[in-house]
């Protein structure tokens, strides 16, 4: 098999230079690049596989401890067809330079609690045990600032929550709390998302109610509201891991971020900060690992950031926060979380807006993260993407196959970043017209049955199936910038990759593997959308196969068949506009 030598330009011409002479050196006679699915004339190449891992990395850290090794199984095949085009770009992956082993909780998922008794949906429990998301958090977004874990019918929040609380605009509005002893039909009591997670073979990441410290009329907000959350970890008894201290507090769409001082008892002021958060933080990690500690349980507790480089037109409290934040809660927090929906804020995005933000958003985010927290003296620690989607509006543009397009491109970015944790907002929602971030139709949706699930879930079904447990290092050498790739290897010893065209041009692309004893097949499949709503179809097909219905895709997405060729050489993939292709090769 002809294997070409990836080069890796580091230090300019002088290092190019002599990776050609070492490549050289390997290589016994020339080739071509042939047509059809390979080179008909082998180099003699090194081909001996023996991967070097790195070490872990700060921003992943315990969540990597439930990496491991995965076997690829080979599905059930029909002939494909390889390329007879003239190659555009070329790949070239090194399978013994590992990237980062993959962290399993970087395909997670969110739940919420006005979605249902999820946990009592066989059809959804099987698309989300296809699906695997690994991690499910809960128990909903900013309604955890308003949520009582142990409420009952009878007392759905304690007796110091008032009844009433100022909303984003400073007006006083009903408080209208959740609570986790709710067992209506209409929605998810705490003990469904409990079943949930065990039905869909997930573990947890659960949100404690950090608004109640602020608004609490107690004596001691903040202290009540501790205690709170040590009670929940208590009562989950090591179920649960991963917490996390509030979301998105920094907002004023959040409960606690402006609180009606009159009611106040402990001296806070109306607006939050983050110096407040981050001192606070302090008190609620306390209790929580003592109640931890009392149970014999091991707790990660995470506190929020902002994601993003402010600027004068955010909130006082936004512009502040991290600083605020790090210089307060210091090295307490076991790590850090941040939210981020890519995309403008209800602005009717174009299909390049979209797919351009898949790569870039998880690259800026990691990098303004770890220089926020640098800069503040504090340890690096993993960091968590708890929730993250696009928020495009007008077109239906979520509920498309663009959206799948995105979620398969950002999962390899959130990979590639070395973030610890990733979950994708949400498991379901509200039709809305297509402005609908859930993954799945919860049956308000023209034409689709209950539960149908969107394109998204189909990328990223395949990209879980076809991804292995390391990512690795790829050489691709391209003609413009509509292709990403993601590569990777699975511990059973496959290889192989994931390219996106996120352009409105047909690629042809050459893949060649280094250090790899190949088989004598490889397997692929594609990925596009229909015609339906243009340029935001409803639809996806697989391997030509499309949806029984109006919108999502196939079905039988289980058993479809990949295409199937020889691997004889350098294999040509034709890729045409807007299209994900995953692949993989077979060992020796």
């Amino acid at each position: 098999m002809k294997i070409k030598i990836g080069v890796i330009k580091i230090g300019g011409l002088v290092i190019f230079l002599i990776l050609i002479n070492l490549a050289c050196k390997k290589s016994v006679e020339t080739s071509n690049q042939g047509g059809g699915g390979g080179n008909s004339n082998p180099v003699k190449v090194d081909s001996t596989y023996n991967p070097v891992d790195p070490s872990l990395l700060a921003t992943i850290g315990f969540f990597g401890s439930a990496w491991g090794a995965r076997t690829f199984v080979v599905p059930s095949t029909q002939d494909g067809t390889p390329s007879t085009g003239s190659v555009s770009d070329s790949l070239t992956i090194d399978v013994n330079k590992v990237l980062v082993k993959v962290p399993p909780y970087v395909f997670g998922a969110n739940s919420n609690l006005w979605s249902g008794e999820m946990n009592k949906q066989p059809v959804l429990v099987q698309y989300l045990s296809d699906l695997s998301p690994n991690i499910i958090r809960g128990p909903a977004g900013s309604i955890s600032d308003i949520y009582f874990w142990n409420g009952t019918d009878a007392n759905p929040a304690p007796s110091d929550a008032p009844p009433t609380l100022l909303n984003a605009t400073g007006a006083s509005s009903s408080a209208g709390y959740w609570y986790g002893g709710n067992d209506a039909s209409w929605t998810q009591s705490l003990s469904d998302y409990y079943d949930l997670l065990s039905k869909t073979n997930s573990t947890g990441i659960l949100t404690v109610n950090y608004g109640f410290a602020r608004y609490g009329t107690s004596g001691d907000p903040v202290d009540s509201a501790a205690h709170l959350a040590a009670d929940w970890v208590r009562y989950d008894n090591g179920r649960t891991k991963y917490w996390e201290i509030g979301n998105e507090n920094y907002g004023n769409w959040e409960a606690g971020y402006d609180i009606d001082v009159s009611q106040n008892k402990d001296g806070q002021p109306a607006l939050i900060t983050g110096a407040i958060y981050g001192t606070q933080f302090k008190v609620f990690a306390d209790s929580m690992k003592a109640a931890a500690q009392q149970i014999g349980a091991t707790i990660y507790i995470g506190a929020t950031l902002y994601q993003q480089p402010t600027t004068s037109s955010d909130y006082t409290s936004t512009q502040t926060w991290n600083v605020g934040v790090l210089q307060n809660a210091g090295n307490t927090p076991d790590f850090f979380i941040v939210h981020d929906y890519f995309t403008a804020y209800e602005t009717n995005s174009s299909v390049s807006d979209i797919l351009n933000t898949a790569d870039a958003v998880p690259t800026s985010v990691m990098s303004y993260i770890t220089q926020q927290v640098t800069a503040a003296g504090v340890g690096l620690k993993p960091i968590a993407f708890t929730e993250w989607n696009i928020q495009a509006t007008g077109s239906k543009q979520n509920v498309s196959y663009i959206a799948g397009i995105h979620a398969a491109k950002t999962v390899g970015s959130i990979i590639r970043n070395k973030f610890g944790e990733a979950s994708r907002w949400d498991i379901a929602n509200g039709y809305a017209n297509g402005d609908d971030q859930g993954m799945f139709n919860i049956g308000d949706e023209p034409g689709a049955p209950l539960w149908n699930p969107r394109p998204s879930f189909f990328y990223l079904y395949y990209f879980q199936k076809f991804f292995g447990d390391r990512m690795v290092y790829d050489t691709l050498k391209r003609s413009n910038s509509d292709i990403t790739t993601y590569s990777s290897t699975f511990s059973s010893g496959q290889a192989g990759t994931v390219l996106i065209n996120s352009g409105t041009l047909n690629h042809v692309v050459s893949i060649d593997f280094q250090h790899f004893p190949a088989g004598s097949n490889y397997y692929w499949y594609v990925l596009n959308g229909g015609t339906d709503n243009a340029p935001f179809s409803g639809q996806v097909y697989v391997n030509g196969t499309g949806p029984s219905t109006a919108t999502g895709g196939p079905l039988n997405y289980a058993t479809l068949k990949a295409y199937s060729a020889p691997l004889t050489g350098t294999i040509k993939i034709n890729l045409p506009p807007l299209t994900v292709v995953y692949l993989i090769a077979d060992k020796k």
